[in-house]
């Protein structure tokens, strides 16, 4: 079983959108949504849920009103400015509350509480899941807004995708990664076989791809480039595909602008099974290339 992954650099580069359509290439795989704080897989590929567990992570603070003695030791402590004062419900006696979105669960009014009236319970910070779609299993997140740690989410998705293709006896595991080079792409990336980095011919395309290849290369992950658009500025495809190669990447196709990639959208469909014409000939170019370099790849 091998692991790959689709990042880019930065956010609007096409990525999703082509691995949609990658997904219906792709024999026997599992799919993985790993780009939970904006996971946007299924609009295109309509999953049938068949399996959905929360995702805890993280604490948080709260103070029982009824236990609270109105010392301010919690508040004194609170590095966050989390903790102010209030009126007890009942009496109007001075007690303290916690306001939840700027409580960074460190704890620290848990511990120096006299008496023991600050909760501090895990947080449901989102959800997983696992579904059906028309291109084989899937497994998916979604994180809660202004939730962390998604990178945590990220592996346990690649976690889910794995199980499944062992299980099933599949023989690949197609992830769709978050941008960037923060931490979810570092928990999409770590581990797997080769990436297909999706960039675009534009200034901060070329700059966000070679920063996105040194995560790569420090992960020792093979690294393939698809330039998305390049034809709204050839000269700058040109000089990308020289950078990635000088940068250890390999170059596995290019796709062009068309209208026509909107148009299968909107009507729920990968670009593949619009049948798109010549859009749909450069994504079979890339997948074919990068199973080539995949497979070459140590």
């Amino acid at each position: 079983m091998k692991e790959l992954v689709v990042i880019s650099g930065k956010g609007g580069t096409g990525k999703t959108s082509l691995t949609a359509s990658l997904a219906g290439l792709a024999p026997n795989a599992v799919l993985a949504d790993c780009d939970v704080d904006a996971a946007d897989l299924h609009l295109i590929l309509a999953p049938d849920i068949r399996r959905r567990e929360d995702f805890r992570s993280g604490h948080r603070a709260s103070i029982r009103a009824a236990d609270c003695i109105g010392c301010g030791r919690c508040a004194a402590l609170c590095r966050y400015n989390a903790i102010a004062p209030a009126a007890h419900p009942s009496d109007g006696a001075r007690v303290f509350t916690v306001e939840a979105g700027a409580c960074e669960g460190c704890g620290v009014c848990v511990w120096n509480c006299p008496v023991n009236a600050i909760d501090f319970e895990e947080q449901v910070c989102g959800a997983w899941f696992v579904s059906d779609t028309r291109h084989g299993p899937m497994a998916h997140a979604r994180l809660a807004p202004g939730a962390e740690n998604s990178g945590k989410l990220v592996s346990l998705v690649r976690e889910q995708a794995r199980e499944i293709a062992k299980r099933e006896n599949r023989d690949l595991v197609l992830v769709d990664g978050p941008p960037g080079t923060g931490c979810p792409v570092i928990a999409a990336l770590t581990g797997a076989h080769g990436v297909l980095v999706v960039t675009e011919p534009t200034v901060s395309g070329a700059h966000d791809l070679l920063r996105v290849l040194a995560l790569a290369g420090h992960l020792k992950i093979p690294a393939a480039v698809c330039i998305n658009k390049w034809d709204i500025q050839p000269e700058q495809a040109d000089r990308i595909e020289a950078a990635a190669r000088a940068a250890g990447a390999t170059p596995v196709g290019r796709v062009r602008y068309d209208k026509a990639a909107t148009a299968a959208q909107r009507r729920g469909l990968t670009i593949i099974e619009a049948d798109a014409n010549s859009l749909a000939d450069d994504i079979r170019t890339v997948w074919k290339q990068w199973m080539d370099f995949a497979k070459e790849a140590p």
